[in-house]
C-alpha cells in the first residue's frame, strides 16, 4: 500500500501516477465520471476477469496541486489525492461524495479473553481478526445515512447497512439466513445512496475479501482483502441508474439471450431415467402447462463423467433430447468442473496428456473428491485449457443440448476446500488458489458460453452457480441451493434485486425451494415471484417431495398454471426489458429505489419490484396473508386485472388470496403481450395484443427471430407506439429489418 508523504507525480495521457515515500499508486480517468483507483504493482498485477479490456476513453481533465493536495478534475467528478494516500471524491458541484476515513479501525466491541474461552466451551464460533487489518483494505467516511445496494446475492435485505459480507465463493449446505457472510458469487460492487448524491464502488480484487457496511463502527464502513493489489472504481452519475449504465459498460452486459430461455424450465435432483422424463413432459402437455425447458441433472452422466450419457438409463445419445425438441422441449444439461480421475476417460486422457489441470505446489497432478470419486480440476485460467473446455460443447450440442448448467464450480469439494497453495494459472503465469478460486467459475463460464456460440452460432445459454463480477457477459445465474421456506422466499426478492443492480440482470432462484420439502401454499407464492423472475426455474433435491405444478393438488395446480400463462403471456414485455439491459445494463427486476431514490418509503422495501418501469409486483410472501400491504410510489396507478385507479405517494391494503398476486402499472404504461403458447415457437407468429392503461406514454417494442446473431445486422424490428391524451394510439416503424406482426391489437384498459 502506497503511504507517507507524496514526492511526485506524472500524468500520462488519463493517468495520473503518484509517488509517496512508501509506495507508488494511480488515479486514471476512465471516463468523466468514472474513476480508477489502484496501486501500480511492480509486476503488472493480476489480469482482470471483469474489466477485459481498456474501458478508458479520452476525456479533459485538469491536475492542480496546492497546498500538498492533488486535485485531479474532470467535467463531473473532483478527486483530490493527500498525503498517506488518502482520497476523496466531489461532485462537480463541490459537494464531497465520499470521502477516506483518516483514523484506525475501531470496533465498537471487542472480546475479551475470558469471554473468548467461555464461547469456546460452549462450542460457539470466535469471531477471529476483529479489528485486524488486512493485507489490503480501504475504509471510508460515513455520514450516516448511507444506504447499500449491490454485493450481488448476498442473503439478507435489499439495504445491506449494518451488515458483513465475505467474498470467498462457496457451497455451503446449511440453511442460509442473513447471517450468511459468503454465498456462490464473488461480486464486490456496492452501490451507495446517500442525501448528497449516489456512487458506485467497484474493488476488483479476486482473494479472499469482506465487505463491513457501517457494522464494525457506525463512523466507517471498508472493504479488506486477504492478498492482491488495491484496485477500485469510483463510478459516479445523477441517479442510481446512471451508475448501473457506467458500471455495466465497465464490467459487461447482459447480452440478448434466445427467447425460449425465458419461458418455463422444470429441473429435478434427479430424474433417474428417460421414462422419468417422458412422463413429466408428457404431463405438461396433457395438463396445457406450457414449459419450454426440462433440466437433466448429474443423473444422465455415465458414472458422473463429464461430457458422458449414461445409456443404460436415458437411452441412446440424442434419442431422448430429439423426442423433447419434437414436442417443443430444449434440453439443459448439467456440467461440472470435476472431472473423473479414471486412466481411459477421454476426458481425463487428454487433459492429463496435455497438462490441463490443477496442480500442488510440487508439481503433482492435485486431486480431491466430488460426485464421480476421485476428481481432478482443469485450470480455467490457461487459455489453452479454455479453449479444449470450449470445444467438448459440441459433444452436448451434437446430441440436441440446447443450453448448459455449470454448476459445482466454486470450486466445490468433499474432502475439504481446495487448499490455498494449489497452483493454478492467470493466462501465461502461475498463481495460487488463493487468487483465482473466485474467478474460476466465471472463467469455466466463458469458456462454455464461447463453445456453445462456436458449435451452434446461436446466442448461448448458459447457467453458473459460481461467478466473478463480469460474468453476466457470459451467463445466466440462480442464486443457488435455498431451501422450501417461507424465508427464503422472502429473501428472494432482495437478491433477485441486487443481482440486477449488481449487473447480473439474468438470475433466478429455485422456485419451490431446492431443500426441505414443499407445500402446496408455499409453491403457489413462490410461482407468482418466479413469473416475473428473468429465470424461471422449478428446481429440488433428490428426496425432497416433488414440486412439480401437478405433485399437490388440483388448486395448486391450477395457480400454476395461471401465472406459468401469465409468463408466457408477458414475453415480449420480457423481451423488450433484456434488450434494453443489453444496450444499458439496467436490470429487468427493479427495486422502487432504482427510480425513486428520494422517496424515503423506497429505500427498505423488501417485498415489492418493478419489472422494467411501469409494471410493479407485490407478491405475498407470508404463509397464511390473503392481504398485501403495498406502497406505491409517486404518480397514479392501475391495477393490471381491472384498471382500478390508485393515487401513487401512498401505502394501500389490497386483497391477495392464494391465486392473485397484486400488480400495478403506472399510468401511460403499455405492456406487450401474446397469447398463450405451451412452448416458445409453438405459434411462430402470434398476434401482439398491447395492454393500453389511461394517459399519456410512449412505448417502443423490439421483435427479432429470437435465436441467433442476425440482430446485430439489423434484422429486427422496432415498434414504436404512442397515447396522447383523448386519443387513440398511434404506430410507427422505427426501424424495420424482420417480417412484421400479422395483427396487432389495442387493449384499451380502464375508462379509456
Amino acid at each position: 500500500m502506497a503511504s507517507g508523504k507524496r514526492t511526485g507525480y506524472r500524468v500520462e495521457e488519463n493517468s495520473v501516477y503518484l509517488v509517496f515515500e512508501d509506495g507508488a499508486a494511480c488515479v486514471k480517468v476512465i471516463q468523466s465520471d468514472m474513476i480508477q483507483v489502484f496501486v501500480a504493482p511492480e509486476n503488472g498485477g493480476q489480469t482482470s476477469q471483469a474489466v477485459e479490456t481498456d474501458r478508458s476513453v479520452p476525456t479533459a481533465f485538469t491536475v492542480k496541486d496546492e497546498d500538498g493536495v492533488l486535485a485531479v478534475c474532470t467535467a463531473d467528478l473532483t478527486v483530490k489525492v493527500y498525503d498517506g494516500f488518502y482520497v476523496d471524491f466531489y461532485r462537480k458541484d463541490g459537494v464531497l461524495l465520499c470521502a477516506d476515513y483518516r483514523g484506525k479501525r475501531q470496533p465498537v466491541s471487542v472480546l475479551g479473553k475470558k469471554a473468548q474461552e467461555l464461547l469456546k466451551a460452549e462450542g460457539h464460533d470466535v469471531p477471529k481478526g476483529l479489528g485486524q487489518d488486512h493485507a489490503v483494505q480501504v475504509l471510508k467516511a460515513a455520514d450516516g445515512d448511507e444506504k447499500f445496494y449491490g454485493l450481488g446475492d448476498k442473503t439478507g435485505f435489499l439495504n445491506k447497512d449494518g451488515y458483513e459480507f465475505e467474498n470467498w465463493n462457496t457451497d455451503n449446505p446449511q440453511t442460509q439466513t442473513e447471517a450468511f457472510k459468503a454465498l456462490y458469487k464473488s461480486v464486490p460492487f456496492l452501490i451507495t445512496l446517500k442525501e448528497r448524491g449516489v456512487y458506485g464502488l467497484f474493488f476488483d480484487n479476486t482473494y479472499k475479501s469482506c465487505f463491513n457496511l457501517r457494522k464494525e463502527n457506525e463512523a466507517y464502513y471498508f472493504y479488506g482483502a486477504d492478498g492482491g493489489e488495491l484496485n477500485y472504481y469510483f463510478i459516479g452519475g445523477e441517479n442510481m441508474a446512471d451508475v448501473i449504465k457506467n458500471y455495466t459498460a465497465l464490467t459487461g452486459r447482459t447480452p440478448l439471450p434466445q427467447l425460449w430461455t425465458l419461458g418455463y424450465h422444470q429441473s429435478r435432483w434427479g430424474y433417474e431415467s428417460a421414462e422419468e422424463i417422458r412422463e413429466v413432459a408428457e404431463t405438461f402437455r396433457r395438463l396445457a402447462i406450457p414449459c419450454d425447458t426440462i433440466h437433466f441433472d448429474i443423473d444422465y452422466m455415465d458414472g458422473f463423467r463429464v461430457f458422458t450419457w449414461d445409456e443404460k438409463f436415458y437411452g441412446a445419445p440424442g434419442e431422448l433430447i430429439g423426442e423433447l425438441r419434437r414436442d417443443g422441449y430444449k434440453a439443459v444439461t448439467i456440467i461440472d468442473p470435476g472431472v473423473k480421475l479414471d486412466e481411459g476417460y477421454f476426458v481425463y486422457d487428454e487433459g492429463i496428456a496435455n497438462d490441463y489441470f490443477a496442480k500442488t505446489p510440487e508439481g503433482e497432478v492435485y486431486d480431491n473428491w466430488v460426485w464421480p470419486g476421485a476428481a481432478v480440476f482443469p485450470d480455467f485460467g490457461k487459455p489453452a485449457v479454455r479453449r479444449w473446455w470450449s470445444g467438448k460443447q459440441e459433444i452436448l450440442t451434437s446430441m440436441g443440448v440446447a443450453g448448459v448448467w455449470n454448476d459445482m464450480n466454486e470450486p466445490a469439494s468433499f474432502h475439504g476446500e481446495l487448499p490455498a497453495d494449489i497452483v493454478f494459472s492467470d493466462e501465461d503465469k502461475p498463481l495460487p488458489h488463493a487468487a483465482m478460486h473466485n474467478i474460476y467459475g466465471h472463467q469455466m463460464a466463458k469458456a462454455t458460453y464461447n463453445g456453445l456460440k462456436d458449435a451452434t452460432g446461436k446466442r448461448p445459454f448458459v447457467i453458473t452457480r459460481a461467478c466473478y463480477a463480469g460474468t453476466q457477459k457470459y451467463s445466466t445465474v440462480w442464486t443457488g441451493d435455498n431451501q422450501s421456506l417461507w424465508t427464503h422466499l422472502q429473501m428472494a426478492v432482495p437478491q433477485l434485486i441486487n443481482l440486477g443492480l449488481s449487473g447480473f440482470a439474468f438470475a433466478g432462484t429455485d422456485v419451490g425451494g431446492f431443500g426441505a420439502d414443499c407445500t402446496p401454499e408455499l409453491l403457489c407464492r413462490w410461482v407468482q415471484v418466479g413469473a416475473f423472475s428473468p429465470l424461471f426455474r422449478n428446481h429440488c433435491c433428490e428426496g425432497c417431495i416433488h414440486q412439480e405444478p401437478w405433485s399437490f393438488n388440483e388448486k395448486t395446480l391450477q395457480i400454476n398454471r395461471k401465472f406459468i400463462e401469465l409468463r408466457y403471456r408477458l414475453l415480449p414485455y420480457l423481451y423488450d426489458l433484456f434488450r434494453g439491459c443489453e444496450e444499458t445494463g439496467l436490470p429487468i427486476l427493479r427495486p422502487l429505489v432504482l427510480h425513486y431514490e428520494n422517496d424515503p418509503e423506497t429505500w427498505n422495501l423488501n417485498s415489492e419490484f418493478l419489472v422494467g418501469e411501469y409494471l410493479l409486483a407485490a407478491p405475498v410472501l407470508e404463509q397464511g396473508a390473503t392481504k398485501k400491504m403495498v406502497y406505491l410510489p409517486d404518480g397514479v396507478w392501475y391495477d393490471f386485472s381491472n384498471a382500478a385507479k390508485y393515487q401513487g405517494g401512498r401505502y394501500y391494503v389490497v386483497d391477495a388470496p392464494l391465486d392473485v398476486c397484486p400488480m400495478f402499472v403506472k399510468a401511460g404504461g403499455m405492456i406487450p403481450t401474446w397469447d398463450v403458447q405451451q412452448y416458445v415457437g409453438e405459434n411462430p407468429d402470434p398476434a401482439l395484443k398491447l395492454l393500453v392503461f389511461p394517459g399519456e406514454g410512449r412505448y417502443v417494442h423490439y421483435r427479432d427471430n429470437g435465436e441467433d446473431f442476425a440482430y446485430r445486422d439489423g434484422a429486427y424490428n422496432l415498434y414504436s407506439f404512442v397515447k396522447e391524451a383523448g386519443k387513440e394510439v398511434r404506430m410507427e416503424m422505427l426501424h424495420e429489418g424482420y417480417p412484421r406482426y400479422q395483427k396487432i391489437e389495442y387493449v384499451y384498459m380502464g375508462s379509456e
